[in-house]
This record gives C-alpha cells, structure tokens and sequence, in this order.
C-alpha cells in the first residue's frame, strides 16, 4: 500500500507536489526541483505528455522517482494509446514498484506541439478507472486472468470550477462509481467555489485534494482566466501581482499560494500543489500555509 493511500485512509491532511518530464534526456533540472519536494511532500505527480507536448514519458520518470526514493502518482491519459497500451502501462507501472495511477482523458492533440498527431481516446477516463480496479481483481479487459494482479490506488481529476457545476458533480460521481479512490481538483483561486463543490460530494466521502498552481506573473493569471476552461483568478490577486516588483514575483507567488492553502484546508483532505518548475518556492508556501 502506497504512503499516499494510507494517509488518505487514516484521515490525515495530505500535500502532494508535481513535477514535469523534460522535452529530452537532460533531468539535471528535473533533480533540481525533486530536492525541494523532498520531504515536503508526501508523493509527486509525473505529467504525461502535458498540453500534448511530446516531452519524456511518464512511466520511465516514475520509475526514476521510485528508483531516488520518493513516491510518484503516475499519470496515465487516453489520448496516445488503445486499451493494449494502457493495460500494459498500468500493470508495468506496478511491476516496477509504482502505485498510484491518476487516470486522465488528456489533453485534445491539436493545443500541443504536434498538430497533426492523432488522438486514440480508445478508452476515457472513467474506462481507465474501470481498467485499473478490474487488473487489480486480476483480470484484463478482455476477461482474460493475469498471472499476478497490480494493487494500484486510482486517482482522478475533477475541475469544481467549471460552470454549471452540475455536469462536474456527475462527472465525479461516475469516477467514484468506477473506482476512483482520490481525486484532485483543476486549479482553485476561490475557496468559495471549492466549498460549494465539496457541498455536493461530500455524501460520497472520497478525500479531495485541491488543486493549485503557483502564479507566476499578471500574465499569466489573465491567460489562464482567458483560455482555460474552469480556471478564474479573482481581480483581487491579479492586482496582487500586478502591483508587486518583478524581483519579489516568487515571494509573493509564495505568499498567495500560502494563503489559499490556508483557507482551503478545512474544507477538503489535502492540497495538490502546481509549481510548474518553481518548486524552490513550495518550503514557503507551506510556511505561510502554517504546513512546513
């Protein structure tokens, strides 16, 4: 049993970080940013193929994780491969000692770096999680018996700020059906509209950990309220950033990130943090949070 899922069993408050796989083979930088995640974290999401960019895959950086000693949730989307391919990552992902698995649909091909790739999408991401709880009974999707089970803790994503709420609740109450252990959220800027979420699931009594990604400047603040879908940065910590030095942006990235973890902590199971490469501020935004 992974130290994720037993945290996320006993009850306990739980920070889990996130790191992105190189566009290549140099992970000079990668290590860089594990060392401020050691001992901070309890385990450390790997991206796979992030907003369709073709970058290492996340299955051999997992194991690189596993291999150094910290504990990954290994990311698994849709979009590159069929139910072959998922089922063999999953069930190599457990033989290499990895644990959990944060089942994805992913990103559509044409926002990343190879508009003409095509997506599979063979299975979404409530299939997958009806995959991963099946292997674990020891079968694959074909009914077929496997010569020793994986024992994988699935995960799943929900974006609680997405309007109307209502296709979001199902959407959570079809993963949980379908095996989903723990959940993450999309990126959060508003407590008030994880409250209102976790007012509806909270029958379910499956721990969420909220999403939050590190801003880094004004800009992209107004990007993410532009074009991604359930994501508002309120006008208040736009001028935040807006009016702060640009020699201060990582402090005050800390500062806020802190602050939000601090008034979202009562209300879920635990924080999801999204440095985004800027996990040397991750120490403070705990310190802030009252978490270090």
């Amino acid at each position: 049993m992974s130290r994720l899922q037993q945290e996320l069993e006993a009850g306990r408050f739980v920070v889990t970080g996130e790191v992105g796989p190189p566009k290549g083979i140099d992970t000079h930088e990668l290590d860089h940013e594990l060392e401020h995640l050691k001992g901070r974290v309890v385990a450390i999401n790997v991206t796979d193929i992030q907003s369709a960019v073709m970058r290492l895959g996340s299955l051999v950086v997992s194991e690189y994780l596993v291999r150094k000693g910290f504990e990954p949730v290994f990311q698994l989307t849709c979009r590159d491969r069929n139910r072959l391919a998922l089922q063999t990552e999953l069930i190599s992902a457990a033989w290499v000692g990895i644990e959990n698995v944060l089942c994805l649909t992913g990103d559509h091909q044409v926002l990343g770096d190879h508009k003409g790739a095509k997506g599979v999408f063979d299975l979404d991401s409530v299939s997958l999680l009806q995959t991963v709880n099946l292997l674990n009974s020891g079968k694959d999707l074909a009914g077929n018996g496997l010569q020793g089970a994986p024992k994988l803790f699935p995960g799943a994503v929900v974006a609680p700020g997405l309007e109307p709420m209502e296709p979001q609740v199902l959407k959570f109450e079809k993963k949980v059906a379908a095996g989903a252990r723990f959940f993450q959220t999309q990126a959060l800027y508003d407590p008030r509209q994880l409250e209102a979420f976790m007012r509806k699931v909270e029958h379910l009594k499956v721990p969420v950990l909220a999403g939050i990604v590190l801003l880094k400047n004004v800009g992209m603040a107004r990007f993410m309220n532009a074009n991604v879908a359930g994501v508002f940065v309120p006008d208040h910590l736009i001028k935040e950033m807006a009016d702060c030095p640009r020699k201060r942006l990582k402090q005050k990235s800390a500062e806020i990130g802190g602050r939000l973890v601090k008034e979202m902590k009562g209300m879920c199971q635990g924080i999801h943090l999204m440095p985004l490469g800027w996990t040397d501020i991750v120490p403070d935004v705990l310190g802030h949070a009252g978490l270090a």
